[in-house]
């Protein structure tokens, strides 16, 4: 099956519950966006958020930051996210080469992204995909 990759432009009742089906499969603790928080998400300069489609149906997404710093452009992606029915379909690997794509074209020197040593799939594709593990570490400081 083909896969197609969308820029989102505006908030519909699809979308809106696609979210509510695959944030959930993100992240057990994070609130399933309502039409508000997607409004704001995909008016922001600084986001643009991909959707996949296997057939009729939105089957993932991704969201690609991009930003201006002092030593250039640079993005990351987040929020992955492929449906459970969907995955080994190419679905990943569609939304991660036309986000780079789309880095490439806002000027971005580099593009990063985390993920969990545990999502070993997801491991594997950005491999394919070119990433380079880094010797790093991630700090992160909650303000719940």
């Amino acid at each position: 099956m083909t896969v197609q990759i969308e820029v989102v432009e505006r908030v519909t009742p699809e979308l809106a519950n696609a979210f509510a089906r695959l944030v959930p499969q993100l992240s057990r603790s994070a609130a399933v966006p309502d039409d508000e928080a997607l409004t704001r998400l995909i008016s922001s300069d600084a986001i643009t958020v991909l959707v996949a489609r296997s057939g009729p149906d939105i089957a993932g997404s991704l969201t690609l930051v991009t930003f201006p710093l002092p030593t250039g452009t640079r993005a990351w992606i987040e929020d992955v996210v492929v449906d459970e029915s969907a995955r080994g379909q190419g679905i990943g690997e569609a939304l991660t080469v036309r986000a780079l794509e789309l880095a490439r074209q806002a000027g971005a020197r580099t593009v990063d992204l985390t993920s969990r040593p545990s999502r070993t799939a997801a491991g594997r594709l950005y491999e394919r995909a070119g990433f380079q593990l880094r010797d790093s570490r991630l700090y992160r400081y909650s303000l719940d």
